[in-house]
């Protein structure tokens, strides 16, 4: 039986109807992201994890959040070209959500759930917290946004 994680209905960045198990089979990367942190770069570290593994069955989700300092402005077609322009994004992005509160997109929800961080399953702590979701959505696992992408590596191989 196919795990309901999978069927939380997300938006893509331009605007299609999609759920996690469009990526199905897949190991999947979800990050909550933002254009202006001292975090951003990180995009490049997630853009090279996609490249190196995608074939294998990797898949990185951007999901742009405005919850942090302000630090996702824009809308969804800024958000898109600055990924694009400044790191060459190709991972699928997805429409800027909330990761937190009471108005939370029901994915985050249920990953912090099923992967408490140091504040817990309430909340996510700031952008770039990152969840590896894996063996059809039983198995997920939390980093924190200091945690760089290329040191998720192995944890992601361990899945493959």
């Amino acid at each position: 039986m196919r795990d309901p994680v999978l069927d939380i209905p997300c938006v893509t960045i331009d605007g299609q109807q999609k759920t996690l198990a469009d990526f199905d089979g897949k190991v999947l990367l979800v990050v909550n992201t933002a254009s202006k942190c001292g975090f951003t770069p990180q995009y490049k570290g997630l853009e090279a994890l996609w490249q190196r593994y995608r074939d294998q069955g990797l898949v990185v989700l951007g999901f742009p959040c405005d919850q942090f300092g302000h630090q996702e402005p824009g809308d969804e077609a800024q958000i898109a070209a600055f990924c694009e322009r400044n790191f060459g994004v190709s991972f699928p992005l997805f429409a800027k959500i909330d990761v937190n509160g009471g108005e939370a997109h029901p994915l985050f929800v249920e990953l912090k759930k099923r992967a408490p961080g140091l504040l817990g399953s309430k909340s996510i702590k700031w952008n770039f917290t990152k969840f590896l979701i894996a063996d059809e959505g039983r198995t997920v696992e939390r980093f924190s946004s200091r945690t760089s992408p290329d040191s998720l590596a192995t944890q992601i191989e361990a899945h493959l």
